[in-house]
């Protein structure tokens, strides 16, 4: 049995973007997307528009800024760096991803261990 490519939850992109960024540093949208791709194993897959929506949403809201370059294949790209006030941003919602990750382990681990009785 195949599993599907898992489905984001509203929010989640933004998130792996800003970790992305903050990790790898400054990445045009593609190689944004590449990363995300590698990380989740194959299990999330983004195409330019949804990639593209989220780099236009965070830059709005100032969490990333973008400068045109020169790509590794000299096109001419967007290049994305987190910005101190995204950096805020990402930890904040790293704790928030955090507890929710934790109360999510807890409520299959009850379910598991009533399963089990």
């Amino acid at each position: 049995m195949t599993e599907k490519k898992l489905d984001l939850l509203q929010g989640t992109l933004d998130v792996m973007v800003l970790q992305t960024l903050e990790t790898m540093g400054s990445l045009h949208g593609y190689g944004i997307a590449r990363r995300i791709e590698q990380i989740s194993g194959n299990q999330v897959l983004l195409n330019q528009g949804t990639i593209y929506a989220s780099l236009v949403r965070l830059q709005q809201r100032g969490l990333i800024t973008g400068k045109w370059g020169i790509s590794e294949n000299n096109r001419k790209a967007k290049f994305y760096s987190i910005t101190r006030r995204g950096s805020k941003q990402l930890a904040d919602d790293t704790r928030y991803w955090q507890r929710l990750a934790y109360v999510m382990v807890r409520m299959f681990a009850t379910s598991t261990e009533e399963d089990n009785s």
